[in-house]
């Protein structure tokens, strides 16, 4: 089971690598449209925009809030996983530019990796760890679940770089 886990989040890791490789800032926080997710400058701080809801209508996101997207759920996952506690959305921060955001997300992988390794099949069978998105499910469903939004992600980030080399 732990084999094919992070044999999956293997596959999905390089694509993230290869899309986030030479990502340069302007694209990253270039948006598609003007009601976009985006992450924003205020003053000396930036904010994640943060839906109220997941309507179409709601623009699709920068590669920048993406990439901070990723660092909610992992930071998150990783809290709730190890420290048996849910941190608030506005504990994980934007780290100020697309580079330091693509390596906190490889530190986020390798702690996850590492969390992952040092499990035995039971631990992956049992829901203890699981607190978070949803309870009550095995830690091996929650893996999957994160190998699965990495990939969304990792995707969205792909596509939004076509969008961005094709923009004319």
């Amino acid at each position: 089971m732990k084999n094919e886990i992070l044999f999956q989040l293997d596959i999905v890791w390089q694509l993230f690598l290869y899309h986030c490789g030479d990502l340069s800032e302007k694209e990253a926080m270039w948006c598609k449209t003007q009601q976009g997710l985006q992450i924003r400058q205020t003053n000396d701080t930036w904010a994640p925009d943060w839906p109220e809801t997941e309507n179409y209508t709601i623009g699709p996101s920068s590669i920048a809030w993406t990439l901070w997207h990723i660092l909610y759920w992992w930071n998150t996952t990783l809290t709730a996983c190890r420290e048996n506690r849910i941190p608030d959305k506005k504990e994980v921060l934007w780290p100020g530019s697309a580079k330091a955001a693509v390596d906190e997300i490889k530190r986020c992988h390798d702690e996850w990796v590492a969390f992952i390794t040092s499990l035995d099949e039971e631990d992956l069978r049992s829901a203890a760890l699981c607190r978070w998105p949803f309870e009550g499910q095995s830690l091996c469903a929650l893996a999957l679940w994160l190998n699965a939004e990495f990939m969304k992600n990792t995707a969205e980030i792909g596509a939004a770089r076509f969008l961005y080399a094709a923009r004319g």
